[in-house]
């Protein structure tokens, strides 16, 4: 006896009769993996490696159909060809809301049937993390589960006991309870957090709707596409690699006498060798006292063996900083990346959260591509394993500068607008501001050194910049080695002379967050900083920093994300665009090259337009191609790419 208003639905017309005029519906598949892939529970989550096995959709609370499309036992719809081509107008209608727990999975699998979910959408786990679990306090992805919120539910392993879904009789009332209850409960959950939002926080209500739901099906997109991989030329890097480091490391142990220094030159022996033998200076510690082995206490550990007649061990610390850097390239951008292969595709999928961080940027999971070295920083040749196939080519298009742009139109200095509106350059604007217009002319010595530091300034004033701060970045960094912290006071002092308005808005916003507790981006996105209240005046100053860091970084996460919905909303007549990977500020794709211009066109204008009516700071997004993320230059038209 099934305990709700629960049905099995085996025709179209049945499941038609069900939605009805409703104007809005909630949704979920359940799916099993392919009969290649039976021996991996985990290829169910797979769009390549799985296929849907049944839908249940609810257009009101405690009420719910079962349609299934692909038992191996019992009866299955009566005609599934019939009911795609009602589910495809279902879909991708635009007068209905479609509500999902998990949209981006759902999406994934509808977009392998070329079906792309249109707006209006709701994801249900991105508007549970977007409401309070305590006073100050945002649930985060693990306390966002179905499950997790109606613990009552029955469990999959309960309903299943060890079989896939596939393998369940539809017509059991277990199974169609479980099915149906996925989407009742999704449709309740849609309810509440709406009830919840309406009392509480309306904006956020607003930035689930209009910005969260439909990146959320952007994501399903990249997850199906994937980031496809060169496996060979990977396999004979890694050969290379292990190479260099067998070397490496019997150099190293001529010194050392062969201690074990672990994987990444951190173990508790090679520390006391550092220390205690060679006799080294503590140069930084951790929160917990521990001395540190960074990047920095190798630059400082270099210049004192220089300073104090220690030569000799230069080629040792340039051994090791050789070997941890390395170790991380073989561990993390090898070894790391074809642990996730799919062996369908030959690409990787990962997982991109939207509300992966705190101020509303995406994060990267299984594995992070959040973290692929940067060119300037990328001497092995990693960027260049992502490659295009055949006649293909990436096509990556950034936004230029947008957290400086934001910025920008934060703090309303005349300055920084007029900049960005006459398409200046805002770096050597900055210069001019802190070395005077004569000092940084094209022809004087120091213009290379003075927009390295503007440069710097730059990407830390919004934030709080502190002398220690930009003396570290200039020296680490930057090269510039003879930077001193009382020089490094001067610039900030005529840095915030010349812009302002800079100043009075960084005031203004430390003021708000120690009267309201919390800090908003422009969408009305919300973060609590409880520690600006703490005693601790560190923990404190930490806060203050976070109230300039989330307007600008969120802003600029949220004005991305509006741009992946109107790409959702034009992509549908474009089944060649193949959106593939998100970093920081920028977009990716795989393109034909006869659609690279019409491509470039259409991201742009996605990108491009004014985020909110009171936005004065025009936005630029720009457009780079190449066959790998290695050979990625700016686009400059067909011509140039054929040249």
């Amino acid at each position: 006896m099934l305990l709700e208003n629960y049905k099995l639905c085996l025709t179209p017309d049945e499941l038609k009769d069900y939605i009805g005029d409703s104007h809005l519906f909630a949704f979920d598949f359940e799916t099993s993996p392919s009969d290649s892939h039976r021996d991996d529970p985990k290829a169910s989550l797979d769009a390549h490696r799985s296929h849907i096995v049944g839908i249940s959709f609810s257009v009101e609370e405690h009420s719910a159909v079962y349609v299934p499309l692909r038992h191996r036992i019992g009866k299955n719809c009566s005609d599934r060809d019939k009911l795609w081509e009602y589910l495809r107008k279902l879909f991708t209608c635009d007068n209905r809301i479609k509500i999902a727990h998990s949209l981006a999975f759902e999406s994934m699998f509808l977009y392998a049937k070329n079906i792309i979910v249109r707006e209006p959408c709701y994801d249900t786990i991105a508007a549970l993390m977007l409401t309070l679990k305590s006073e100050n306090e945002f649930r985060t992805l693990n306390d966002s589960g179905l499950k997790t919120v109606f613990p009552t539910m029955t469990k999959f392993a309960d309903v299943t006991d060890g079989r896939f879904f596939d393998e369940l009789d539809p017509s059991d009332d277990a199974t169609i309870e479980y099915a149906c209850a996925d989407s009742d409960y999704a449709l309740r959950l849609y309810n509440i957090c709406n009830r919840w939002f309406n009392s509480n926080l309306p904006k956020h209500r607003k930035i689930v709707e209009q910005i969260e739901s439909p990146t959320a099906v952007y994501c399903g997109l990249m997850k199906y596409n994937g980031v496809p991989f060169d496996i060979e030329s990977v396999k004979k890097q890694k050969d290379v690699l292990t190479a260099e480091l067998n070397e490496l490391k019997g150099k190293i142990d001529t010194v050392t006498g062969g201690i074990d220094i672990g994987k990444n030159a951190t173990s508790a022996a090679f520390k006391k060798f550092l220390f205690d033998d060679l006799k080294l200076p503590v140069v930084s510690k951790t929160d917990k006292g521990a001395p540190k082995t960074d990047d920095i206490s190798f630059t400082e550990w270099k210049e004192y063996c220089a300073e104090n007649g220690k030569p000799e061990l230069i080629d040792f610390l340039c051994n090791i900083e050789q070997y941890k850097k390395k170790s991380k390239l073989l561990t993390t951008y090898i070894d790391g990346y074809l642990k996730y292969l799919n062996p369908v595709t030959g690409c990787i999928h990962p997982s991109l959260m939207p509300l992966g961080t705190t101020t509303g940027r995406f994060s990267s999971q299984a594995p992070n591509l959040q973290n692929i070295p940067r060119i300037s920083n990328d001497d092995s040749g990693m960027r260049n394993f992502f490659i295009a196939p055949e006649n293909h080519k990436l096509l990556s298009i950034d936004f230029s500068q947008i957290e400086l742009r934001v910025g920008a139109f934060y703090c309303r200095d005349e300055k920084m607008i007029d900049t960005y509106k006459n398409n200046g350059d805002i770096h050597s604007q900055t210069a001019e501001v802190i070395f005077g217009k004569e000092e940084t002319t094209d022809d004087s010595k120091h213009t290379s050194e003075h927009r390295t530091i503007a440069k710097s300034c730059n990407f830390g004033v919004f934030y709080g910049l502190f002398p220690k701060g930009l003396m570290m970045n200039l020296k680490y960094n930057a090269g510039i080695k003879d930077i001193t912290y009382e020089r490094c006071e001067e610039i900030i002092k005529k840095l915030k002379e010349g812009y302002p308005r800079l100043t009075e808005w960084q005031i203004k916003e430390k003021t708000k967050i120690h009267l309201n507790g919390y800090t908003e981006t422009h969408s009305g996105r919300r973060r609590y900083l409880p520690d600006i209240d703490a005693e601790d005046k560190t923990k404190v100053r930490s806060a203050e920093r976070k109230a300039l860091n989330t307007p600008i970084q969120g802003t600029a996460a949220d004005i991305l994300k509006m741009a992946m919905a109107r790409i959702v909303a034009g992509i549908s007549d474009k089944p060649w665009l193949k959106p593939i990977l998100q970093i920081h500020d920028e977009l990716i794709f795989i393109v034909p090259d006869e659609h690279i211009a019409e491509a470039v066109e259409f991201v742009k204008a996605a990108m491009e337009v004014k985020p909110y009516p009171d936005f004065d700071v025009p936005l630029r997004a720009d457009p780079e191609v190449g066959q790998s993320f290695g050979t990625l230059a700016e686009y400059k038209g067909d011509d140039a790419i054929d040249a």
